[in-house]
């Protein structure tokens, strides 16, 4: 089996929203997410969703208030989150194919895990990001303990990722991820999560559609972040590259 093939996102399109499909806990991590976004301040404020599959962050971005611009490399996840109101852009995290600081805030959401560089989406997040600006992120941690919980325990059970979705190889070591923030201008601040196991019962004798994630000081497993952009005048500007959106 080849790990962390983007290919499997395309396979298990028709999932995103299945509340019992291989997508279920990104439901619940994508609701938790929106708990660290505060609501929209100014109309017309832009929220850009990385690596944002199947949209499911969308209900949550309405009720919040913000323009909600999605990007990923995956066209069938792209088409549904264009059925969910999102606005589609298909470009890769690493180069995001929008223009510096053009959003009020910045979710990169279990994709840190899932690159060679997850320094380099936070470069492009900073990038993206106006000054004040949020970034909110959640990953997997790079420990021992980790591929046993994330990968060979989690992959068996109801609820958890797809087999194969992830590579241990590339779970994020959280210093240095701590230290590309800073040397960007983010102040990023982790927590652990994990699910309630009230609900995850609940879940799975069918009482609950859905698992809240709690929070807990230890994010040696599961772990999400939010940073404020620093000002910085004189900072280095790129120019991002053209725009690939989807068509009908």
């Amino acid at each position: 089996m080849q790990r962390n093939d983007p290919a499997q996102y395309d396979q298990l399109a028709d999932q995103w929203w299945d509340p019992r499909g291989g997508f279920a806990m990104l439901q619940w991590i994508a609701a938790s997410r929106a708990g660290h976004v505060p609501p929209a301040s100014t109309p017309g404020a832009v929220l850009v969703d990385l690596a944002c599959g199947g949209g499911l962050m969308a209900p949550h971005v309405q009720r919040l208030g913000y323009r909600h611009v999605g990007v990923d490399i995956g066209l069938p996840g792209l088409q549904v989150a264009r059925r969910h109101g999102v606005g589609v852009v298909r470009g890769s995290v690493l180069a995001v194919p929008l223009a510096d600081g053009c959003a009020d805030v910045v979710t990169a959401g279990e994709i840190l895990e899932h690159v060679e560089d997850p320094g380099q989406v936070l470069a492009e997040s900073a990038r993206l990001l106006k000054p004040g600006g949020l970034l909110v992120i959640d990953s997997i941690a790079a420990t021992r303990l980790a591929p046993l919980v994330a990968v060979r325990i989690a992959e068996r059970m109801p609820g958890g990722p797809p087999p194969g979705i992830h590579d241990p190889a590339l779970f994020v070591d959280r210093r240095a991820l701590l230290a590309t923030a800073d040397r960007l201008g983010l102040d990023l601040r982790l927590v652990g999560l994990r699910p309630s196991v009230r609900d995850l019962v609940a879940w799975r004798r069918g009482r609950r559609d859905t698992v809240r994630m709690r929070t807990m000081p230890w994010t040696g497993i599961l772990f999400a972040g939010s940073a404020t952009k620093r000002a910085e005048p004189g900072a280095e500007r790129r120019t991002p590259g053209s725009a690939r959106t989807v068509g009908s």
